[in-house]
């Protein structure tokens, strides 16, 4: 399996590479800003020695002449680190100085009034060179330049390199502070992940975010938000069991006595007796448990990953109600389907919609008295499908409660399992659908199984002057 990432290990790579990089580069710079600057302050030196020199040239009968006393050459040729080298010149005529200093070169920087800096050689040692410009009354052209070798300036950008030496000391601080910076930060995911281990192998209760950092708040909401999740689905499963424990002994219990009472039937005909009640508890044992099965697949944490597909609710009706049919004339019970819709297209599961309307036709044949009727009708807007009997109906007070498990209706006398409602409500709700109960006492219930008003799809048909019913 592959290694899971380090959360401190990137960030420590996402900060300190930035932060390292920024420290080189702002010592890069500042070291070349250093050493263009020095390089100016030297060129300056050299530009005002050979502006000085250009004081003394003169212009007579169009030729420039420099009279230069030995005093002011001195005074010009002198350095105690490097060698100063001088020259004056008019085009090809060499006026003063040492001749073989070039007029242009390498690394060249312009300066005002026309004045320049470049590199050059002279004597076979690099050089460099401050080049002047002197014009006469007439328009004459003069160049003075005053070239000096390195030493100074090399000695300088050694002395610059000793000034920037501490940047690799501050490269390590600040992988130093990144490093501690980091660690300091991940503390507190470990903290909260320390008490989160730990408490929840004794508890699935919200933990305290008083002292959670704001950053991590919303972790730590989300953490508590699934915490309480699992504590209801556990809380769920823990009351579903118990209750279908329960449920399950009164029918195993009634189940042992029936084949107890066959075991001890003297003859055939009440040997018949007692395996026909023994076929009716057994029945009744099988509905629960199919119910409480269906009832645990239809978890809530599962909602939304329902595949869906399209369902006819008019076919959907015509097949339930015929699956029905028996039941309903065993007990003297008229069940018709009215519609004038061909169909009524909704996206959905047909086997647990097929489940949910079978509980409400079931509900409907066992609280309808004999001759009564059921009627069932598909509506397109919103699309839905509605069960209505004409039986007592259900209190108000019991209203609410009949969507609950193992509710039955006060004074029903039935044999139901208390499941069937809370089924269709786990199904509607699969659907994002509702469900809705209407019983005005003595005028029978009528449940409604509504869908989202734009997701049905409808064909009309011709005009239909009555209701048909569904063995038609």
């Amino acid at each position: 399996m592959k290694a899971s990432r380090w959360l401190q290990r990137d960030l420590l790579r996402r900060l300190m590479l930035p932060v390292l990089g920024i420290v080189l580069l702002t010592g890069a710079a500042t070291a070349y800003n250093a050493h263009s600057l020095i390089e100016r302050v030297f060129d300056r030196w050299l530009l005002d020695a050979a502006r000085a020199l250009a004081e003394q040239v003169a212009f007579r009968d169009g030729q420039a002449v420099v009279v230069l006393s030995a005093q002011s050459e001195a005074i010009l040729t002198y350095d105690i680190v490097d060698r100063v080298t001088y020259q004056v010149r008019q085009g090809d005529r060499h006026v003063l100085g040492q001749q073989g200093l070039a007029a242009r070169g390498d690394d060249e920087r312009q300066y005002s009034a026309g004045a320049r800096a470049f590199n050059g050689v002279f004597d076979g040692r690099p050089v460099r060179i401050a080049w002047v410009p002197v014009r006469g009354p007439a328009g004459e052209l003069a160049e003075v330049e005053v070239a000096e070798t390195l030493a100074k300036r090399e000695g300088a950008s050694k002395a610059l390199m000793v000034v920037f030496a501490p940047v690799a000391v501050l490269v390590l601080l600040a992988a130093a502070a990144v490093g501690i910076a980091v660690r300091r930060t991940v503390q507190p995911l470990e903290k909260m992940a320390a008490q989160w281990n730990e408490r929840s192998h004794a508890s699935l209760l919200p933990m305290p975010t008083e002292e959670v950092p704001r950053e991590l708040l919303p972790f730590a909401l989300a953490l508590n938000d699934l915490l309480t999740r699992v504590r209801e689905l556990v809380l769920r499963e823990r009351h579903f069991a118990s209750t279908a424990a329960h449920q399950l002994r009164t029918p195993l219990a009634g189940l042992q006595l029936a084949i107890a009472r066959a075991a001890q039937c003297p003859d055939l005909q009440s040997t018949r007796a007692a395996l026909a009640g023994l076929e009716a508890s057994t029945q009744r044992t099988a509905r629960l448990v199919q119910q409480l099965l269906l009832l645990a697949r239809l978890d809530p944490e599962g909602r939304g990953q329902v595949e869906l597909e399209e369902v006819d609710l008019v076919a959907l009706a015509r097949e339930v109600g015929e699956a029905y049919m028996d039941a309903a004339i065993a007990k003297d019970i008229q069940l018709e389907l009215g519609s004038v819709l061909d169909e009524v297209i909704v996206p959905g599961q047909a086997d647990l919609l097929r489940e949910a309307l079978g509980n409400l036709i079931d509900n409907a044949i066992r609280y309808t008295s004999p001759g009564g009727r059921i009627e069932m009708a598909v509506d397109a807007q919103p699309p839905s499908i509605t069960v209505a009997d004409s039986g007592a109906g259900i209190r108000q007070e019991d209203a609410a409660k009949v969507f609950e498990r193992f509710v039955r209706g006060h004074g029903t006398g039935s044999e139901g399992t208390g499941l069937g409602l809370a089924i269709v409500k786990e199904i509607a709700a699969l659907h994002h659908a509702e469900v809705l109960l209407e019983s005005p006492m003595g005028e029978g219930a009528r449940f409604v199984l509504r869908f989202a008003a734009n997701s049905a799809r409808t064909a009309d048909t011709a005009d239909r002057s009555k209701a048909a019913a569904v063995g038609d």
